[in-house]
């Protein structure tokens, strides 16, 4: 079964960074798309940033954020600088993956989220 396991959250002060990282592993025959999405507290999940042959930048990230994809390792980043206290939430990776059994689910594949916290 394919799977997202994440890694780099945690707390940081306010202009501090973050590299977020997630890895899909599993029955993986493709990957057309990876990406991060968001939480905050009464907050819908947004889009962050994704990758799939071109990069996309919530306008609130922009210039603050970088996506970044390693394909041989099917890993997907997140470098996140000048952090803001709005930054907080909890991050999830997202990867459209087609299998060996056929395509995966319509909505993607998720992990489990990380918890990103910023506070002075």
């Amino acid at each position: 079964q394919v799977q997202l396991v994440e890694s780099g959250g945690g707390l940081v002060q306010p202009g501090g960074s973050l590299r977020l990282s997630c890895a899909a592993s599993g029955s993986i025959f493709s990957i057309s798309a990876m990406g991060w999405y968001r939480q905050a507290p009464g907050k819908q999940r947004e889009l962050v940033a994704t990758s799939e042959g071109i990069t996309n930048y919530a306008d609130s990230v922009k210039g603050r954020f970088t996506i970044s994809r390693d394909t041989a390792k099917n890993t997907v980043y997140l470098q996140m600088n000048s952090l803001k206290p709005e930054d907080t939430a909890v991050y999830y990776c997202y990867a459209r993956i087609r299998t060996a059994q056929g395509i995966g689910p319509p909505l993607g594949y998720w992990g489990q989220g990380t918890q990103v916290t910023v506070s002075s």
